[in-house]
């Protein structure tokens, strides 16, 4: 049976991959009138008197709502919320496999931005924070920002700043092994929409300074900055993306050219061997479109790529969310932070860089497995020791 068949059989047969489950039983009366009627009355007149007594009496704090419009579901595009639940499924799933946290998937029938913030607002009361997942840029950003500004549990568009975390930490083990300073690289970056904004902020933030940038407009630059979106003019205005003072043209390949490391994630099939082997020594390419990453590793290793990472589970290096969004959203519920903090993404890349022993890091593992059952346990350590400081 291929995966396609089995994936569809798993689907079906139960249906879904997700249940609810009660830690109670409730076999008798006196059962039914302590966990709901008459007795419940009296929790909802103790948290009707002390709000905060919620995280006491509910599944609040440790309940996550995964909320998508099904704008931009990973390898799909927009197949809108119905086509998108499936997704959203697994996505709590995960919650629950790697970090034991409770979660909701929720796929809206609206792609207003406006609508998406006010049905956030209007569910918040029922959870202890917001996965944002698969909402198209510059809306996402938008959306999460002002979200953020305004409720006060944390939220979390995985699609950003899960992709960045893990980026990061893959990068940091990278330098690792070529000896090169991370904040003397230059890198080069194909998208500049969700997860590729979120990339070069947390880059900058960790001290790198020579980003240079190419998207379906062309290069990125000052100079022609009225092509691009919001979110693409913010990174220009904030010095995150630099002009690139050695291009000498509006394609990629002038971007590539002279640079350490690569970072795709965009559209596969656009970056050549001949594009590689202008890089610097030892060059580092994150090829992460899926499921067709911007080069294939075996056309990069001709090229003379040092390492190789996609966001594939058939290749070494996979590049995968889930390596950080449950360890995140472990720390910030163990704590009950309101918000996840640029420092929070931070510290939390290099708790996930850290797993990776010396002994152990080579070329072909530079990221843990997600399996690996350190890694929600050191970046939500991490991400609680930030808080509490």
């Amino acid at each position: 049976m291929s995966m396609k068949a089995k994936s569809l059989a798993l689907h079906s047969k139960l249906p879904g991959k997700i249940q609810t489950c009660s830690p109670i039983t409730i076999n008798t009366m006196e059962d039914l009138s302590i966990a709901y009627s008459p007795y419940v009355s009296e929790v909802c007149l103790e948290i009707k008197n002390d709000p905060y007594k919620v995280d006491i009496y509910t599944s609040k704090p440790h309940t996550i709502a995964v909320v998508s419009d099904g704008s931009a579901v990973l390898g799909l595009g927009n197949i809108g919320p119905l086509a998108a639940l499936p997704v959203m499924e697994g996505k709590a799933l995960l919650f629950k496999r790697f970090a034991n946290i409770d979660a909701v998937p929720i796929c809206i029938d609206t792609q207003n931005p406006d609508e998406i913030i006010q049905f956030c607002k209007n569910i918040a009361p029922s959870f202890g924070g917001i996965n944002l997942e698969d909402i198209r840029s510059p809306e996402c950003v938008f959306i999460e920002d002002e979200l953020k500004n305004t409720l006060n549990i944390p939220v979390f568009h995985d699609d950003q700043h899960g992709t960045a975390v893990v980026v990061l930490a893959a990068l940091i083990n990278a330098c690792r092994l070529t000896k090169k300073p991370i904040n003397t690289l230059k890198v080069s970056l194909s998208g500049t929409g969700a997860a590729g904004s979120a990339i070069a902020k947390i880059l900058q933030k960790y001290g790198i300074s020579n980003i240079y940038a190419y998207n379906a407009q062309g290069v990125v630059s000052s100079a022609n900055i009225s092509r691009f979106d919001s979110v693409t003019q913010s990174l220009i205005n904030d010095g995150i993306i630099q002009d690139n003072p050695s291009s000498k043209g509006n394609d990629l390949a002038s971007v590539i050219s002279g640079t350490d490391v690569f970072i795709g994630v965009s559209v596969g099939n656009i970056v050549t061997t001949d594009m590689i082997k202008t890089m610097n020594n030892d060059p580092v390419i994150f090829a992460l479109a899926n499921p067709t990453p911007e080069i294939m590793p075996e056309d990069a290793f001709n090229g003379g790529a040092r390492i190789v990472a996609t966001g594939r589970s058939d290749y070494p290096n996979q590049v995968n969310n889930v390596l950080a969004f449950p360890g995140i959203f472990k720390g910030v519920l163990t704590v009950g932070a309101r918000q996840i903090t640029d420092e929070m993404k931070l510290v939390s890349a290099k708790a996930l860089s850290s797993i990776v022993s010396d002994y152990e890091l080579t070329e072909n593992y530079i990221i843990p497995s997600v399996f690996n059952e350190r890694v929600v346990h050191e970046i939500s350590k991490a991400v609680q020791n930030e808080y509490k400081k």
